[in-house]
């Protein structure tokens, strides 16, 4: 599987491209998941019962904030 660590100008990415060590935020999926928990983090956008995926502006918008 090929891991790219580009987001996309637009559209959505998975947990694995935004997080470490594939994605540009240097956090575990377990601390991803507590921040969106407690708001530090965008919220998922649900496409099915087993898929989850985040909009790719919500993260580059978190990127320039300097979140990580």
């Amino acid at each position: 599987m090929s891991h790219n660590p580009e987001l996309p100008a637009h559209g959505l990415v998975r947990l694995t491209a935004i997080v470490a060590p594939y994605g540009p935020i240097p956090v575990s999926k377990s601390t991803w998941w507590a921040g969106v928990k407690d708001g530090r983090f965008p919220k998922p956008v649900k496409l099915g019962a087993r898929i989850t995926a985040w909009r790719a502006k919500d993260i580059r918008q978190l990127i320039g904030k300097g979140a990580g």
